[in-house]
């Protein structure tokens, strides 16, 4: 049974959500504001998050951020905000998707269920890849630079994996959307742009001359290991 944190300060949407996660099979948590939620995180061990940015005490991108400081756990944010630097602030900050107000909560399940898909299948058939620079096992989830171990997302995870499989191959930017964050995404090539940036700070020895994550513009992306 998968744990869902519902993290949000409308008691109406909580509720709503709640009664729709249980009615699929799913055990529910959930927290009104954000240092309960940050608290339940560490207490009761989520299998994925739901997370409201506009909560009454923390702002939900810092509570995104101190849940990443500790955790892996995959985050859906729910956000009335539109505008692209919020989503793309989000991401940044390690969410696995962003879900704009309203939403069709048929449409969140189906999210719910690819993000816990892609968590539970990431590294079950792949193995150590190493280069001259960095190392990444990704059955343990585990990635070192130099000998130095560096704390990598779930979904530069996803990403590095995805790449990873085709060493030396061009990869496609709509499948690598739909690999990482699944079927309904082929467009937001922004969300791309975001993850090969942090990967290269995280793992290139000249991230502005990269040499393993290598992007062909307008194409997608390539792994040179």
């Amino acid at each position: 049974m998968t744990r869902v944190l519902v993290v949000d300060d409308d008691p109406r949407l909580q509720r709503t959500l709640a009664i729709a996660l249980r009615a699929h099979g799913n055990e529910v948590v959930t927290a009104a504001d954000g240092r309960t939620a940050v608290q339940s995180v560490s207490e009761d061990a989520p299998d994925l998050v739901i997370l409201d940015l506009g909560l009454p005490d923390i702002d939900g991108t810092e509570v995104l951020r101190r849940i990443r400081a500790t955790s892996v756990v995959p985050v859906i944010v729910l956000s009335a905000r539109h505008e692209s630097d919020d989503k793309i602030e989000a991401l940044d900050l390690g969410a696995d998707d962003y879900v704009t107000k309203p939403f069709g909560v048929e449409e969140l399940l189906a999210r719910v269920r690819a993000a816990v898909r892609r968590g539970s299948d990431l590294g079950r058939q792949l193995g150590p890849v190493v280069t001259g620079h960095f190392a990444l096992d990704f059955a343990e989830r585990r990635a070192t630079v130099e000998g130095e171990e560096v704390r990598l997302t779930p979904t530069e995870w996803r990403l590095l994996e995805a790449l990873c499989r085709e060493p030396g191959h061009l990869v496609q930017q709509q499948d690598l959307l739909r690999a990482v964050w699944g079927p309904s995404y082929g467009r937001e090539s922004n969300y791309l742009r975001v993850y090969a940036n942090q990967l290269r700070r995280k793992l290139e020895p000249d991230p502005a001359n990269p040499r393993h994550l290598v992007t062909e513009p307008g194409l997608g992306y390539r792994f040179n290991p």
